[in-house]
């Protein structure tokens, strides 16, 4: 059985005293051993000073590594929640950008149908005032025809004093094409 606490150094091995005994062991030997087996455990101190330095490095890195992966994953999470946010964000604005986009089609229409409905409006009292125009036009141009027409009928004939000569009859008037044709309409 081993004691845990029971530690052999080099210098223990170095200095300790093996008493002298008569008939013992070969005191050159022994301390030939000896220097062996201290040399020996300084070199094994010292590999497991360096490999005790190596596995604490080794845990610091590990320690490093878990804290990136950590960090990378919490970043990774943050990240797909920022894109979450992202596009819910950019399809409420798209949204609201087709709702306005829709109403203001929907008022430009409205005003259109409007502007068409005012136009048709005026083009009908445009209309109106033409045929009333045209209407008077032609009364007073169906007056003054009556009027050359009265002035030009026949009258009876007339004769000059002293002489035997008989005056011809007014032609009546003849109304020309172009405005015959703005009486007609």
């Amino acid at each position: 059985m081993k004691d845990e606490s029971f530690h052999l150094t080099p210098l223990d091995v170095r200095r300790y005293d093996f008493g002298k005994a008569l008939r013992g062991y070969d005191p050159e030997r022994v301390e030939q051993f000896r220097a062996q087996v201290a040399e020996e455990l300084e070199r094994l101190a010292r590999l497991n000073q360096e490999l005790e330095l190596k596995a604490r490095g080794f845990h610091e890195q590990l320690r490093a590594f878990r804290e990136r992966d950590k960090a990378l994953n919490d970043a990774l999470v943050s990240a797909q929640q920022l894109r979450s946010e992202i596009r819910e964000q950019a399809e409420r604005e798209a949204q609201l950008i087709l709702r306005e986009a829709r109403a203001e089609s929907e008022q430009l229409v409205a005003e259109a149908r409007a502007e068409i409905r005012r136009l048709e409006s005026e083009i009908a009292a445009l209309d109106r005032s033409r045929l009333t125009y045209i209407g008077q036009l032609r009364a007073l141009v169906e007056r003054q025809l009556a009027e050359l027409n009265a002035s030009s009928l026949p009258a009876p004939p007339l004769r000059n004093s002293g002489e035997n000569e008989v005056v011809e009859p007014r032609q009546p008037v003849k109304t020309p094409a172009w405005l015959e044709s703005l009486v007609k309409e």
